[in-house]
């Protein structure tokens, strides 16, 4: 665990932090959002607004409701994306980001187990059908056997962390 509640998870030479967004750093994640947004937008087709800003409706109930949970991760001190997790029975990875340049080398894969980690119990992860690389990505980066079905978007994997995982 490192300073902040988060956690430090290193394999095939990465090291990931994978630390709590707390409330003065919320405008990072904010920043972080419109990254994610826009490279969503290929997917759902959304427009910046006048302001040349992605809306995000959800944002401010990571800081109002108990049962939402923001991560920042971090490589080298640096940012690397961000989680956001709306926990409950079962768990859902409501959004899920890694910058580009952090892409492909295992930082997701390794902020994504430290996340389930913190957040023990049965999880859902869902992806739009049209996003086959997050698809791909989450079939590698869930380290349980899932079940995958199909909802009215597309895949969505369910699964169980155990505590002794």
């Amino acid at each position: 665990m490192i300073a902040g509640g988060g956690a430090r998870i290193g394999h095939h030479g990465v090291v990931v932090d994978v630390v709590p967004v707390r409330s003065e750093d919320k405008s990072v994640l904010l920043h972080l959002m419109q990254l994610y947004c826009y490279d969503f937008s290929e997917f759902t087709n959304d427009d910046v607004d006048d302001h040349g800003y992605f809306g995000f409706p959800a944002r401010d109930r990571y800081w109002t409701e108990p049962d939402r949970h923001p991560y920042l991760f971090r490589v080298d001190g640096r940012l690397a994306g961000f989680a956001l997790v709306h926990s409950g029975v079962p768990h859902d990875m409501a959004e899920f980001f890694v910058v580009r340049k952090y892409r492909r080398n295992g930082v997701g894969r390794e902020a994504a187990r430290t996340v389930f980690q913190l957040h023990r119990g049965d999880w859902q992860v869902r992806q739009m059908t049209l996003n086959t690389r997050a698809t791909a990505f989450w079939r590698r980066a869930i380290p349980v056997d899932y079940v995958e079905t199909v909802i009215d978007k597309g895949p969505m994997q369910t699964f169980h962390i155990a505590v002794d995982q």
